[in-house]
């Protein structure tokens, strides 16, 4: 699914089109990209890498490709997969779905650094 909102673009996945049941999220902001564990919060992290307080979501600032090679990385991903609320039934085809797109926008050229 993906939602083209004010702050950022979202794109979900999860085992089928309900929002509330998405396993994970790439958010693309105009300056990085966080990966969403979205049913996060209950995934064992000993090494404290997801980020994130709130009761439900966690997530990690994708700073390269390279971090979603890191094993540690992985592991979480495939947890989150399978403890997932609803589990992802395989000989399902993926389909990609609009979901919606914010009237309002923010700008999304990043602003440039300052020295």
């Amino acid at each position: 699914m993906v939602y083209d909102n004010y702050n950022a673009l979202v794109i979900g996945f999860g085992p089928n089109d309900r929002p509330s049941l998405a396993i994970f999220s790439i958010v693309l902001f105009p300056r990085w990209v966080t990966l969403c564990f979205l049913q996060g919060a209950a995934l064992p992290d000993p090494q404290r890498r997801l980020q994130g307080e709130g009761r439900v979501v966690r997530n990690i600032r994708l700073e390269g490709l390279s971090v979603l090679d890191d094993p540690y990385i992985q592991r979480l991903m495939n947890l989150a997969v399978h403890r997932a609320k609803v589990p992802v039934d395989p000989k399902n085809r993926g389909q990609l779905i609009i979901k919606s797109i914010s009237a309002k926008q923010r700008p999304r050229k990043p602003v440039p650094k300052r020295k």
